[in-house]
């Protein structure tokens, strides 16, 4: 009696022994949650003849996500300030925003809302690699114009590439420190474009309000492991629209100029190939006007079960505004936060990327 109690005692402390480890892998299991924080929206509308249209209201525009009708939180025009038209609590959690209570308020901006801003922070990626040893003083020129004439943006960053990402200006509102860094590049080295204009979007991000990233590049991109894809998906989820300046060169290689087009529009930005530095100053007044022009619209997203790509679409409302066009990006994909079961849910403050 006494052995076969010693077994079943064996038998017992040999099954907990194995369960725990397996009972400890449950309890650790990550759970991935999506965070969605406010939807940003910078929205260009413009005519027949491509001239910008002004004097839109908030009432004129209509948001969907995934076909939900949103309420629009903010509203400005240009580089107005930008205006606060709810003023409900704002989700804590992730659980909060991706399943909301009945009745609650999950997805509309808090009271202090701190973004509300006019004009915007302008990000510039100038391109110093091997493939610029031409044209490189007129490139410059065309850029230190551009930024001093940016009397409206808040603040200005100018980085330069090559292989590495240089931060030679961080963002800031003294143009004369901008400009220093501008003058202070030198060509040389391979071109890794989207490893770096992937970086310059994680640095915008980290800001609130508008921002937008302006790139002048010379041409196809020889030394990245990041996919362009990738810059355009976050870029997409953090509103950010993304401009690209290029010469002639970059039509030598068919592929760099799709792929320059197709990022562009997928962040409501523009592709601008120039043939000349004319035309290099030219897109960057262009890009300078649409700043200018652009509508700035943010929403909380409604309950939407949809972890994956969702759609966004702004149309205007009024028989007099059906024949005007709307340029804005054309979805977003929420990023996935991991954390252990039982731990506490991420923040949105901590879904930013580092």
């Amino acid at each position: 009696m006494a052995k076969r109690y010693f077994l079943s005692l064996s038998f017992l402390l040999g099954f907990f022994s194995r369960l725990g480890p397996w009972a400890l892998a449950q309890e650790e299991k990550p759970n991935i949650r999506v965070v969605v924080d406010m939807v940003q929206l910078n929205v260009a509308v413009t005519d027949n003849k491509g001239n910008y249209v002004t004097g839109l209201r908030p009432q004129d525009f209509v948001v969907t996500e995934d076909g939900i009708k949103e309420k629009i939180a903010t509203f400005g025009e240009g580089n107005e300030p930008t205006h606060r038209l709810l003023d409900i609590a704002q989700p804590e959690t992730a659980d909060q925003l991706n399943d909301p209570a009945p009745g609650s308020s999950a997805h509309q901006p808090p009271a202090t809302f701190g973004s509300l801003m006019a004009g915007a922070n302008v990000f510039i990626l100038f391109d110093t690699s091997n493939y610029m040893y031409r044209g490189f003083v007129f490139a410059q020129d065309a850029i230190a114009e551009f930024i001093r004439s940016l009397e409206t943006a808040d603040k200005v960053a100018f980085y330069s590439y090559s292989r590495d990402l240089s931060r030679a200006a961080l963002l800031t509102s003294d143009r004369s420190q901008v400009l220093r860094g501008v003058r202070s590049t030198v060509a040389g080295d391979d071109a890794a474009l989207y490893n770096c204009l992937l970086l310059t979007v994680k640095d915008a991000a980290k800001y609130k309000g508008r921002k937008m990233i302006v790139v002048f590049s010379n041409g196809p991109d020889n030394a990245s492991v990041v996919p362009p894809e990738d810059v355009a998906e976050l870029a997409q989820y953090r509103g950010i629209p993304l401009y690209m300046v290029s010469t002639e060169q970059a039509k030598l290689e068919p592929v760099s100029t799709a792929v320059f087009a197709r990022m562009t529009a997928a962040t409501g930005g523009k592709a601008y190939f120039a043939k000349n530095w004319r035309d290099q100053k030219r897109a960057f007044a262009s890009i300078r006007d649409d700043l200018g022009h652009l509508y700035s619209l943010s929403y909380y997203p409604q309950p939407n079960p949809n972890r994956g790509w969702r759609s966004l679409t702004v149309k205007l409302v009024g028989e007099h505004l059906k024949n005007y066009h709307i340029r804005t990006r054309n979805g977003y994909r929420p990023q996935p936060i991991q954390s252990s079961a039982g731990s506490a849910p991420a923040s949105l403050a901590e879904s930013a990327p580092e």
